[in-house]
């Protein structure tokens, strides 16, 4: 990992007297970027409350682009071919990971960049180990939509050759602004699980068949449980007003028929770390002592003083607080279970 001094005297620099380093920073580059795997996958830095927005600084594309022109110079233009000659896919978030590796099965090494709970992707730092990581993919996956901005970096500062991106914002036509959250949406979940296993089978076009099967039984069974949750909640509280602390939760929703009447801009401004309007602030403390939603739904990863605030004036007033989070919690679950012990807890909160 970057040297934390480093970091923050990069930080102190500025970009106009970045030119009188430039020697320093390319040899600190290379020594970081060659290092061994003890610089850890992922282990950029952990976010638990802070702002969004303060946090995306100049130093991740200043790194990024040293990285690019640095890494070929220790042999990571290429990367090593995976395990048994599998695809090698890395993910930038879990929950898009957990399903390729699930699509993939046999045939695909997937690894997640970041797979800690307690780490916020909208704010996460890459590692030089992520970098070499993402050099030696064959595919990635990436969110977008502005929602993981640091890995588009890192893919051009290193470009490969016949490695193939799919970024799920564009395929879905989500561009920055909209809401990112699109694994919340079991509608974009099909598709993409639909996408993954074409991409595989492109890539690996001999074992094309095996992919497809991996898909449909993935679909039919592996998300079996989840889909019966969401009809389960749809059919029995289709309409019922609830309340929530950021986007993350809209997606969902919508596909379970559930009324979220919390203000989109406040939704919007918690989730992008900006400070809500004082007329949507005052429509959620009306809402919510009013007792005019059923249910109130907490992301535990973007737990500010004043989200915190919120959350208790609802259990204050009685109304069951759902909680759901970002990425895999705990981080060696799939994707399928995690969604849907949320789920199963929101249909409980609902009245069961």
């Amino acid at each position: 990992m970057l040297n934390r001094s480093f970091t923050w005297s990069l930080t102190g620099l500025g970009l106009a007297t970045l030119p009188l380093y430039a020697r320093y920073l390319c040899k600190l580059v290379v020594q970081y970027s060659c290092a061994s795997p003890e610089d850890g996958i992922g282990a950029g830095r952990v976010v638990k409350t802070g702002s969004r927005l303060a946090s995306k600084m100049w130093l991740v594309g200043v790194v990024g682009g040293l990285v690019g022109l640095t890494m070929s110079a220790c042999g990571l233009g290429t990367g090593p071919p995976a395990p048994g000659g599998k695809v090698e896919v890395v993910a930038a978030e879990n929950f898009w990971g957990s399903i390729a590796t699930q699509v993939g099965g046999e045939r695909a090494h997937v690894t997640s960049v970041i797979a800690n709970p307690d780490t916020d992707p909208h704010d996460y730092e890459p590692t030089p180990a992520d970098a070499r990581l993402i050099a030696g993919a064959r595919y990635v996956i990436v969110n977008g939509a502005g929602y993981d901005s640091w890995a588009p970096k890192l893919l051009g500062a290193n470009p490969v050759s016949g490695r193939v991106v799919l970024t799920i914002g564009e395929f879905i036509g989500k561009k920055e602004g909209d809401n990112p959250h699109m694994w919340y949406s079991p509608t974009y979940i099909e598709r993409v699980v639909d996408k993954i296993a074409s991409d595989l089978a492109a890539i690996d076009s001999g074992n094309a068949s095996y992919f497809e099967q991996q898909k449909t039984a993935y679909k039919t069974s592996g998300l079996k449980g989840y889909h019966d949750t969401i009809n389960a909640i749809k059919t029995k509280y289709k309409g019922a007003p609830v309340g929530a602390t950021e986007s993350i939760f809209s997606y969902m929703a919508a596909d379970t028929g559930l009324n979220l009447i919390t203000p989109n801009d406040y939704l919007k401004a918690i989730s992008e770390g900006t400070d809500p309007s004082p007329s949507d602030k005052a429509t959620v403390l009306q809402q919510i002592t009013g007792k005019k939603i059923k249910v109130f739904v907490f992301n535990t990863q973007n737990s500010t003083p004043d989200v915190k605030s919120v959350v208790d004036k609802a259990k204050a007033q009685g109304i069951p607080v759902a909680r759901v989070t970002e990425t895999l919690s705990p981080a060696n679950v799939t994707f399928q279970d995690w969604q849907t012990n949320q789920l199963k807890e929101l249909l409980a909160a609902l009245g069961g």
